[in-house]
């Protein structure tokens, strides 16, 4: 009876993937208030900060659950202690991330852990990520800014659509070279 209870009761994190994960969480709020660049001109409110990157190692390193913690972690306080915009900014933040975060994580995992495999899951979750920031932004562009859906889709191909882009492209190559680095250090965890 007691070995059926260790093991029901068995935690799917050891202590020390749950301290990794609150330390990529931190890190990844940290960056979220010290980096905001506005990428594009005609969109000052839309500003890229690096949060993603220690949110996809928790995923790479750890899996993608776990970033998937980390990434709802981050997004509470980003939406709701630093000024995020509220549910409408967690939702957000949790749907475009997400997106990029699991399937990248997954098809990484799944392809096996490559040089080829890490380039084309960052691109596929990337462009995931861009696809699903448009209707969204239809969705709740208008709820949050109160803006015509015909203004927000105005801005879906000289904005919306670059902004997406972009922000998984920078993100995606930070990710590479910082994983890159770590593999050599990581080398009997990752390979």
């Amino acid at each position: 009876m007691k070995e059926k209870q260790k093991a029901g009761s068995k935690s799917r994190f050891s202590v020390s993937q749950l301290a990794q994960m609150g330390m990529l969480a931190a890190v990844a709020v940290v960056l979220i208030i010290f980096v905001q660049i506005p990428l594009i001109a005609a969109a000052p409110y839309l500003v890229y900060d690096v949060a993603d990157v220690p949110i996809l190692l928790g995923a790479y390193l750890i899996g993608p659950i776990a970033g998937l913690l980390i990434l709802t972690v981050v997004s509470a306080i980003q939406a709701f202690m630093l000024g995020g915009n509220g549910i409408i900014g967690f939702i957000m933040h949790m749907a475009a991330s997400g997106a990029l975060v699991v399937i990248a994580a997954l098809l990484y995992r799944s392809w096996g852990k490559t040089n080829r495999s890490l380039i084309i899951s960052l691109i596929a979750g990337g462009v995931a990520m861009t696809a699903l920031m448009i209707p969204l932004n239809l969705i709740f562009t208008p709820l949050l800014f109160g803006m015509p859906i015909k203004a927000v889709t105005a801005l879906i191909l000289p904005v919306l659509l670059p902004f997406n882009l972009i922000k998984a492209g920078l993100t995606s190559v930070l990710f590479f070279l910082i994983f890159k680095s770590l593999r050599i250090a990581l080398k009997g965890r990752v390979q």
